[in-house]
């Protein structure tokens, strides 16, 4: 089976609709947290339980995004969002969707080539690859 090639210049990623100007790149984790049960009588296990699902990520923009910033200074029952980044190559779309997201902080660094970047980490309740 073949990989799927997505061009980041041919992608998009929205929050709540709205474009996300500048945006470098947005990455994530999903860890599923995990228990082994135990075989009675065995040094080996008979299965695992899954639990929590946490989900976490970062999008980088260039310089900073209002929309972002708007959102990291709401109060927790108005701060939800949604991410959608739909990646594309030709005639291929990929679109992964984060469902009831929230920032959970902010960095911002300037290099010596005078270009400043922040960094919005957040956090969502899940995550669907289609």
């Amino acid at each position: 089976m073949a990989s799927t090639i997505l061009s980041a210049k041919a992608s998009e990623v929205k929050v709540d609709g709205s474009t996300i100007e500048g945006l470098q790149s947005i990455d994530y984790k999903v860890n599923r947290n995990r228990t082994n049960i135990e075989q009675v009588g065995s040094d080996e296990r008979m299965g695992v339980d899954y639990g929590l699902k946490d989900i976490t990520g970062t999008l980088k923009v260039t310089s900073t995004s209002k929309k972002l910033d708007n959102l990291l200074g709401k109060s927790s029952d108005e701060a939800e969002f949604q991410i959608v980044a739909v990646l594309k190559k030709g005639d291929t779309t990929y679109t992964i969707t984060f469902d009831h997201c929230y920032l959970d902080d902010k960095s911002f660094i300037m290099d010596a080539n005078g270009v400043g970047t922040s960094t919005y980490a957040f956090s969502a309740t899940s995550v669907k690859e289609e």
